[in-house]
């Protein structure tokens, strides 16, 4: 290729999406524990971000709304298909908390305008919406969660059919396996058109079976305790019982949390290395000038912080993720504090590349932040758990509201101050002090909550 349509072609994007992934569970966001190589060095060269957040969801499996919110640019009341419209079949085959039909991914929009679109690994958002997005693809695993060696595992389907009975369990680890055909994606590319190449990892999500020469480089008896370490939590947040709090002892265990820390730690070292594979085989096939590479995550997890194990709740470990963008036309070793949606995510690629935005996106691009024209993209941030947690958040002061649901939950209200208090441990919800911080945030979150149609205004007042 000439020197000069290298220069004009768009460049390609590769967009790493890891599962359960928290923002602190990377060397470049200050975890002086867990080794990131890879990450950390994409961070030296490109864009850290360090304020940005998931808007929750309305189930226990929150991939599935995450993930919905950042592939269609939309808050987490439109991303999905909800009951309501299942029950009354406005269209055929709905999957209930699939992508709504009416919304374009974006990576639907980069195959409209005539971008290559390669999808692997998990895609828990309908078989439907997958199919529109990608003009190929392999290792393709349509769930939530199973063992990393011996998920179904389908291949690209041009006519976008994918019958369950088709899928054949993997023999590889999940993290190998997708990295080994992006590898092969790249090295066997030859196409004129630009590429999007979307790899979904199951990793560092349970069952943490990571190999065992990973495992080793974590000794859990010497594996720190996070500062908001609890044996239990204070109170019932609505969702005490759900799979997640399952999975260790309750009370929680010092030694039990080490270990678990030590296998999730482990798994986020293996996906690394593999990640390091693929970018590798971007320099090798000489396409790494021309290519955005992303590095981001669905969501976090609790891991002992606030005695929980899960992320179903509204607590920074599980809400904040990390984002990493590198590439041509992103500044190196730049670090972007600003407040933002993980549905900023889809406006701010369409900007960097020049691609047409549609209509339907809500989320606001982070170009000006990233170079330094604004110091926020937001004001504040909003997130949901079912019917039973709403938070606010100006990115010093956050509110979570609390909400007893017929036989679980607690009618309550913590405030946190960030700036002096980033492990959430003090709740000034009754500080004298803080009164009018509180007042603000309730104020804010009605606000939001009647211009996304938050249906949990209707049912509380309802109640009422």
């Amino acid at each position: 290729m000439r020197e000069h349509e290298a220069r004009d072609k768009k460049p390609n994007i590769v967009f790493f999406i890891a599962d359960d992934h928290r923002f602190d569970g990377i060397g470049a966001y200050g975890n002086q524990v867990v080794q990131t190589p890879v990450l950390d060095s994409l961070a030296a060269e490109g864009v850290r971000f360090t304020s940005i957040y998931t808007m929750g969801g309305q189930t226990a499996a929150l991939c599935v709304p995450s993930r919905a919110c950042l592939l269609t640019g939309t808050n987490v009341f439109q991303a999905t298909v909800t009951e309501k419209e299942v029950k009354l079949g406005e269209t055929e085959n709905q999957q209930l908390w699939a992508i709504h039909p009416s919304l374009p991914t974006w990576p639907e929009v980069y195959r409209r305008e005539g971008y290559r679109t390669f999808g692997i690994g998990k895609w828990h958002n309908g078989k439907e919406s997958f199919a529109r997005s990608f003009s190929d693809g392999a290792n393709i695993f349509f769930g939530g969660m199973g063992d990393h060696i011996g998920l179904p595992i389908h291949q690209y389907d041009p006519a976008g059919h994918y019958p369950t009975d088709q899928a054949a369990p993997s023999e590889k680890f999940s993290t190998e396996l997708f990295a080994e055909a992006a590898i092969d994606f790249i090295q066997q590319y030859e196409e004129e058109e630009p590429f999007v190449l979307y790899v979904a990892f199951t990793a560092p999500h349970d069952p943490r079976t990571p190999p065992q020469a990973y495992l080793d480089l974590y000794a859990s008896d010497h594996i720190p305790l996070p500062d908001n370490f609890m044996t239990e939590h204070p109170f019932d947040n609505g969702e005490m019982h759900v799979r997640d709090e399952k999975l260790a002892s309750s009370p929680r265990k010092p030694e039990e949390i080490r270990q678990h820390l030590a296998e999730y730690y482990s798994m986020i070292t293996h996906m690394d290395e593999q990640i390091g594979r693929i970018v590798q085989a971007l320099d090798q096939t000489n396409r790494r000038e021309q290519t955005i590479i992303v590095y981001t995550a669905d969501h976090g997890i609790a891991l002992g912080q606030h005695g929980l194990l899960g992320k179903q709740n509204l607590y920074d470990h599980s809400i904040h993720i990390p984002l990493i963008m590198q590439g041509p036309g992103l500044p190196k070793g730049a670090v972007a504090g600003g407040l933002c949606c993980q549905m900023d995510i889809f406006p701010t690629l369409c900007e960097l590349t020049g691609t047409s935005l549609p209509q339907t996106v809500e989320g606001k691009s982070m170009v000006r932040m990233i170079t330094g024209e604004d110091t926020k993209s937001r004001k504040t941030v909003f997130a949901v758990y079912k019917n039973v947690q709403r938070m606010v958040s100006d990115g010093r002061w956050k509110l979570i509201r609390y909400f007893r649901s017929g036989e679980v939950g607690t009618n309550r209200t913590q405030l946190f101050d960030l700036y002096n208090d980033p492990w959430e441990t003090r709740d000034l919800a009754e500080d004298a002090a803080n009164q009018e911080q509180l007042q603000r945030l309730e104020d804010e979150l009605f606000v939001w909550q009647q211009s996304v149609q938050d249906p949990m205004l209707h049912e509380r007042g309802s109640e009422g």
